[in-house]
């Protein structure tokens, strides 16, 4: 029987992935000074008011997209071992999961448009648990593959039916 405890898994992701995490959040940013720009001058408001609104916003945005991709860095993080699957996610909510080998029923990858770009893979470790799969966000595209051929292995290898 593996010992499994539940801990601070051991690898973080891609470096590429604070780069990456930062310009996903922009675009949302921009439009959202855009509709506040537009919005206001449209109203015909004063000036004053246009920038009392608007910069609070554009700190605040420079603020997320400083300190967001920096944490989320430090706390996202992957490992798999010959007896399981530990992963850790979030940044103001944090979630540690551990999935048994054995209990490993596919492992399938992702990679969206922008994951393509920054050359980002995310890595999906379906289970029996109701709980849902286990995802590992932004590997390296060569990490992410060769992590789920040695997971496809494992599982195989541990005998187990998934359930």
């Amino acid at each position: 029987m593996i010992d499994l405890e539940l801990r601070e898994p051991a690898h973080l992701v891609s470096r590429k992935a604070r780069v990456y995490w930062t310009v996903r959040a922009l675009p949302g940013w921009l439009l959202i000074g855009a509709i506040e720009v537009f919005g206001l001058w449209g109203g015909d408001a004063p000036a004053g008011v246009v920038a009392g609104l608007v910069a609070p916003t554009a700190v605040i945005a420079l603020v997320h997209l400083i300190v967001m991709p920096q944490w989320r860095y430090r706390v996202h993080r992957w490992e798999v071992t010959d007896g399981a699957v530990y992963t850790q996610s979030g940044w103001f909510t944090q979630e540690r999961r551990i999935a048994p080998i054995s209990r490993v029923q596919t492992v399938d990858t992702q990679r969206g448009p922008f994951e393509q770009v920054f050359g980002l893979s995310n890595v999906t470790v379906t289970t029996a648990s109701a709980r849902g799969p286990i995802k590992i966000h932004a590997l390296d595209v060569a990490v992410a593959d060769h992590t789920v051929g040695w997971l496809t292995e494992r599982a195989q290898l541990s005998g187990g039916d998934g359930t």
